[in-house]
């Protein structure tokens, strides 16, 4: 009797533990279920191309990237304001007017940027593009004062010494049809590469150095990454030839980094009032002054330096090659321009020396580069992973969502900027009216803008009126002939087609030199 009634609890006391584990898991799977409908029902009146389950719109964004970009455009103009696009589960909502990108940018709380940022990281660790948080907050503070004007007016004798050996390159290509963009891209690293590390890199000169191939391919490859959908998950991509090639390329950059770090690192602790290794005056790159931040403990380690150097040479060089390159095109559309502002040098520099401050007095200058920025503005597309509830358009976008920014868009809004596609630098005189804020960000805005923009600003100017003082320029393609590209920057995928003639017989005559400008220590 007793033992009946044992063998008789033993698979009672077992369904009840399998009936609670299937419980369990259905509680488990109705909270899952309502938490996505309730997600799906926020976002179910933001108007969308038609989305299949599971894998979202991913059979539109099959395409060729500037097929893609196109769709954007397209997708904007038909929609409206704002629009969504499924990539497999994920939402990625699309917005354009200064209405949407006003709170988005100028909160506090929505500072995170896309998940996609994540593909930076193995190349710049928790630099100030990819980390969060207290520890971006840290170092957006820390950082800061390296950017301050008396450090501008010292680099600019590397960006001047560097474009004038552009300028010698480009000889090579007098009266060819030719892509901008390599040479562009080259004097941006070695400008970037001088005054992040102290380091001559010589790129425009030697071609076949490993760390310049390796930035350029690991360049490409995050490019390619943040439009590639299929590329998107780590260890896919591992698996693939591209993740050996990317993995290759960042072994490469890292030690050239690290040796850079420990070389200069020895000479700091030598004599910190040594020039190091620069021969004309006693400026200092910005690794240098992470050093003193380190020695002085304020909070940065060895990792942190070689983060936020990698940062600023990644940020720094193609950003700044492909301001120059649109510059150049817009400028090669419209000879007029190219004329006025070297009148405007002439009238207001002259023969005397070369400063930030008259620099900054070349209104027609930054005008045309200005409206250039409107036209084309070098990265695109503004990504914020959203980890509160925002309203957009009258929108309640839940958190999971991805919220981007089209700054193609935003620039063209006929409100603010009549005839949109219309080069027009007048708009960006100072007798103009200005458009309102968050209406023309071409360095982003909010507190995570672009740290750097005035020093991008910086070399931008310089490198263009250098380069007008040697050469006239002429654009080959219209722009309808573009095909346009969206990824870290904006690109054709033809690149920037120009030709170029000299202003004089000898050009060499008419470029800058470094005897030119004016620093503190002169």
């Amino acid at each position: 009797m007793v033992a009946m009634s044992i063998s008789t609890f033993i698979p009672f006391t077992g369904s009840w533990v399998t009936f609670i584990l299937l419980l369990s898991l259905l509680v488990v799977f109705l909270s899952l279920f309502i938490k996505r409908t309730k997600f799906l029902y926020s976002l179910r009146n933001v108007p969308s191309p038609v989305a299949l389950p599971l894998i979202g719109n991913a059979v539109q964004l099959n395409c060729s990237l500037e097929e893609f970009f196109r769709k954007l455009l397209e997708w904007g103009k038909q929609f409206g304001d704002i629009y969504l696009l499924w990539v497999g589960t994920r939402p990625f909502v699309f917005v354009y007017r200064v209405e949407d990108v006003q709170p988005l940018l100028s909160s506090s709380i929505h500072i995170d940027k896309s998940l996609e940022y994540s593909y930076l990281k193995p190349w710049l660790g928790y630099g100030l593009v990819t980390s969060t948080g207290t520890h971006w907050q840290t170092l957006r503070k820390l950082l800061t004062p390296t950017f301050h004007n008396e450090l501008q007016q010292q680099y600019l004798k590397s960006v001047v010494r560097e474009t004038k050996t552009l300028i010698s390159s480009l000889k090579a290509e007098v009266n060819n049809v030719f892509d901008v963009v390599p040479y562009a891209k080259r004097a941006a690293l070695d400008i970037v590469c001088e005054t992040t590390m102290g380091y001559h890199l010589n790129s425009q000169v030697n071609f076949e150095d490993d760390y310049v191939s390796s930035v350029e391919k690991m360049t490409s490859i995050i490019q390619m990454r943040f439009t590639n959908i299929w590329m998107a998950n780590d260890t896919i991509f591992n698996l693939t030839s591209l993740g050996k090639e990317h993995d290759k390329a960042l072994k490469t950059i890292h030690n050239f980094v690290d040796n850079i770090i420990m070389e200069r690192k020895i000479q700091w602790k030598t004599n910190r009032d040594s020039n190091f290794n620069q021969p004309i005056n006693k400026k200092k790159a910005l690794l240098d002054l992470l050093l003193d931040y380190s020695e002085n403990n304020i909070g940065l380690t060895d990792s942190d330096i070689r983060d936020q150097v990698n940062t600023f040479m990644f940020a720094g060089h193609d950003t700044a090659a492909m301001s120059i390159s649109w510059i150049l095109y817009t400028l090669g559309r419209h000879p007029e321009h190219q004329q006025k502002i070297i009148d405007e040098f002439e009238a207001i520099i002259g023969d005397n020396e070369l400063t930030m401050d008259n620099l900054n007095k070349l209104a027609w200058l930054e005008a045309c580069i200005k409206e250039t920025w409107r036209l084309y503005p070098v990265a695109p597309l503004v990504a914020r992973q959203i980890y509160n509830p925002i309203k957009l358009m009258n929108h309640n976008i839940p958190v999971g969502s991805t919220v981007l920014i089209n700054l193609f868009m935003l620039h063209r809004d006929p409100r603010y900027f009549p005839n949109p596609e219309v080069y027009q630098p007048e708009r960006f005189l100072s007798n103009s009216q200005k458009p309102p804020p968050f209406a023309y960000i071409p360095f982003s805005a909010g507190s995570r803008n672009c740290i750097g923009w005035k020093f991008a600003t910086m070399v931008v100017k310089a490198s263009i009126l250098s380069i007008l003082r040697a050469y006239r320029i002429e654009s080959v393609d219209s722009p309808d002939q573009l095909r346009l590209i969206s990824s870290i920057v904006l690109i054709n995928k033809y690149g920037i087609r120009i030709k170029i003639s000299p202003r004089q017989n000898d050009n060499t005559s008419t470029v800058i030199s470094e005897s030119d400008i004016k620093t503190k220590e002169d």
